[in-house]
Formats: C-alpha cells, structure tokens, sequence
C-alpha cells in the first residue's frame, strides 16, 4: 500500500543491518586486536560521544576520512600502542562497507524505478559526499540529515520531514532501518508504516518483533 519509502543509512544501508558496533568489533577480532570485548565496547562509545560533541567530522569527509577518526578515537582511548593495527582496521571495515553499499545501489536502484525516496539519518553533515563515495548519489529525492536539520532520531519530528520530503501522508510511505529504537518505533509514532531490517545488534537483548510492520534479513525482500 506504500507509494514512497523512507530509508536510514547507517546500519542500514553500509553494514546488512548490522549495528556499526558489532561490525568493528568482528573487524577487530579478523585483525587480532589485543582487546576484551568489553574493552572495545568502552572504546566505542567514547568515540561516538566525542564526535557526538566535538566538530571533529568536516562537511567534505568521505566515509573512509570518517573511519579513520573514528578508529583512531577508539585505539588511542584503548592504548595508543595499538594504533599499529589502524591501517589493517581501516582496509578492512573499508572493503566490506563498500560490498555492502554496492548490494544496497542494486536494491535501491531497482526501487526506484517504482517509488520515490528520501533518506533519513543521524549524521555529522557529510552524508552527501558518503553517498557520492559509494554511487548512491541521485537515488534519493531529499536527505534529510540530523546535522543540517537540528532534530535527531528518536525524535519522530525528523521522520515527519522525511514524509514531508516526499509529498505524501505518513500512512503512505514506509520507513525502513535496523533499529527498533531509532527507526522503527519513533517512524510508527510519526504515523508511517515499518519494516525492520534485522541483523546482528549492538545487546542480546530480545527484540519484539512485532514493534515493526514486517521484518527482513536482506534489502532484496523489499523487491
């Protein structure tokens, strides 16, 4: 019953539905960091709230320039002796990002041959120049970018502009992302239709699947 869709690009889009955390994770188990878990968990999270609070990610980086801060962050925050494993981290995480984006333009791109999108996302302004790095340029119609737009998800203000991006009602359009908390339940409350793309999350916790319209594994369901 949709007429338009409304993606999320992180997790979403860059990983198979895969929580970012977990993908560097497994990454630095594939590169034999010296690190617990837990250590890397901890890590993580200063990472994100340093760039979450400081102007550290340029309008012009690409997603590789993004990487690279947010890996260093991590390492240096673990113990800067292993900033040695940074290049393979790097190359690594790299590769598999743009096989996973590569597989997302094929999807998308059919998509779009039968409905018109927007792109809704959490990001640090840059978010037109990933898409460019990774052919997924021109596919949407709007961006709309937490950094540009000043509203953040959960908030479901920032999927409303999305809806209003498109033109349409919310019980038109149907949202699609990895996260129950960030996607799924704020876009229902925005009065849009769901689907969850479910991959490997950041907690074990169990997720009620029912909280979404549909749930997927892969962006080809959406065909």
């Amino acid at each position: 019953m949709s007429k338009g869709y409304i993606f999320d690009y992180g997790g979403t889009l860059d990983t198979g539905g895969n929580h970012w955390g977990k993908v560097l994770w497994h990454a630095y188990q594939r590169q034999q960091v010296p690190v617990a878990e837990q250590q890397f968990r901890e890590a993580y999270v200063h990472a994100e709230r340093t760039l979450g609070r400081n102007p550290i990610i340029k309008p012009d980086f690409t997603f590789r320039r993004t990487l690279e801060e947010k890996l260093r962050l991590q390492l240096e925050f673990l113990n800067p002796s292993l900033l040695t494993f940074h290049s393979p981290l790097l190359s690594d995480l790299y590769a598999r990002t743009q096989a996973e984006t590569a597989h997302s333009r094929e999807v998308l791109l059919r998509l779009k041959a039968r409905y018109p999108m927007v792109l809704v996302s959490n990001f640090y302004g840059n978010i037109a120049v990933v898409l460019h790095e990774f052919g997924l340029d021109g596919i949407f119609q709007r961006i709309v970018e937490s950094a540009v737009v000043g509203v953040r998800k959960p908030d479901p203000r920032i999927f409303t502009l999305g809806v209003e991006a498109l033109g349409m009602q919310p019980e038109e359009v149907t949202v699609v992302g990895d996260s129950i908390d960030k996607d799924i339940l704020p876009a229902r409350q925005a009065g849009c239709h769901t689907v969850w793309f479910k991959g490997e999350g950041w907690t074990d916790d169990p997720v009620d699947e029912r909280q979404a319209d549909r749930v997927i594994t892969d962006l080809n369901e959406l065909l």
